[in-house]
This record gives C-alpha cells, structure tokens and sequence, in this order.
C-alpha cells in the first residue's frame, strides 16, 4: 500500500494529528490540526513533493483545530467537520474560558460538512465518515475499509474512552457511538486515536474497561 501515516502529536496537550501521504498522487490529507502542527506537516509535504488538499477535523473542541487557520492559510486545503460542532469551529473564543490565557483560537471556515454515513473518495481511496456523539457534539471518526484504518479523534483510547464532562458530552451517547459505530468495524481495523497509541476494533472490544464489547 502507498499511503503513510505519519502520527504528529503537537499542540499544548500533544493532541495526535495524522498526516496521510499517498507519494505517487502527490497529494495529502491532514486529520486534526493541533497548536503549531504545521511546522511538523510543512516539511514533510517538502520531502515527500505533496500538496495538502484536505484537512478534516474529528471535532471542534480546541486541541484539535487551535492550528488549522495556520494550515488552511498555508495549503488553502478544504476543510472537513460535522455540523454539530459549527460554533465551536466558528467562534472558538467560546472555548477560550477554560483555557489558560496565553491559548489564543483564530475561527476556521469549513467547506464541507459531513453525515453519518457519509461516504467520499480521497488520495484515490474510499472513506466512510461515522458520526460518534458522546465526547464532542460533533465527533466523526473517518474509516478507510482498504487500509484497515479508521482516525476516531477522542471517542475511544487505548483502554479507554473519551471524557464526557464538557459541555455537550453524553456518556449514554459515547457508550452507544462506540457500540454502534466503532465496534461494528471489521475487528483487525487500527484505531488512531486523538491522545496516545494507536489500537485495534479487536482489542478494545475484548478489553476497553468503560464499554465492553
């Protein structure tokens, strides 16, 4: 298979980005934009002789779009979220409260807005866009069935699960978004999650402790 994953944690918290790298199209795709990923993502489309033509965001909440302003204006990639997350993306100086003063959040305009359900092509494959509510209004995981793939942000971790005492979040939603449209993926599909090492469907429905199989 040609495409590389390259794993980019940045950001404050280091927030995992995924930059996806398909060399013979000469195209890329970026999956969450964490603070200052783009000093780790510019050179690597530099080396590889790529263009950045889509940045899609797992969710609004701020470790996972403090960037993408920098990489839009950088790259002019369409960006990609769920509706549900709209005022999150658009005025992310709600989220500014909780956050030390030095975290400044610049708004970034998307250009598609994604289903449950949704299906596209991107870097000459076929994905599959999940909305997983619980963490984040807004959560989609993006699962590519060719590469055995699937980046699902902060829904489910390594032994773990997403916290759902921010606004908006829902333990009765994570726990049925996990069960309905995490766990119902082919069970060798490797999980990218947006904190930490990456897992398997297998594995966290043999041991996640907070959802069981």
């Amino acid at each position: 298979m040609s495409l590389k994953i390259h794993v980019l944690p940045a950001g404050p918290i280091e927030t995992n980005a995924y930059l996806l790298i398909d060399a013979p199209r000469a195209e890329a795709v970026l999956i969450d934009a964490p603070g200052e990923v783009w000093a780790d993502v510019a050179p690597l489309l530099a080396a590889a002789k790529c263009r950045l033509v889509e940045l899609w965001l797992t969710h609004g909440h701020w470790d996972h779009m403090q960037g993408a302003a920098e990489v839009v204006a950088a790259t002019g990639a369409r960006v990609s979220a769920h509706p549900d997350d709209r005022i999150l993306l658009e005025t992310p100086g709600v989220m500014e409260v909780f956050l030390p003063s030095t975290i400044r959040l610049a708004p970034v305009k998307t250009d598609r807005w994604l289903a449950d359900g949704d299906r596209f092509d991107a870097l000459g494959r076929a994905w599959e866009a999940r909305h997983v509510p619980g963490h984040c209004p807004g959560s989609l995981l993006f699962w590519c069935e060719g590469e055995g793939a699937a980046f699902c942000g902060d829904a489910i971790f390594q032994g773990g699960v997403g916290r759902t005492d921010f606004p908006g979040g829902s333990m009765a939603r994570l726990e049925k978004s996990i069960r309905e449209r995490i766990y119902t993926l082919p069970a060798a599909t490797a999980l990218y999650p947006g904190h930490g090492d990456a897992t398997t469907v297998a594995a966290e429905r043999a041991g996640n402790p907070f959802v069981s199989g």
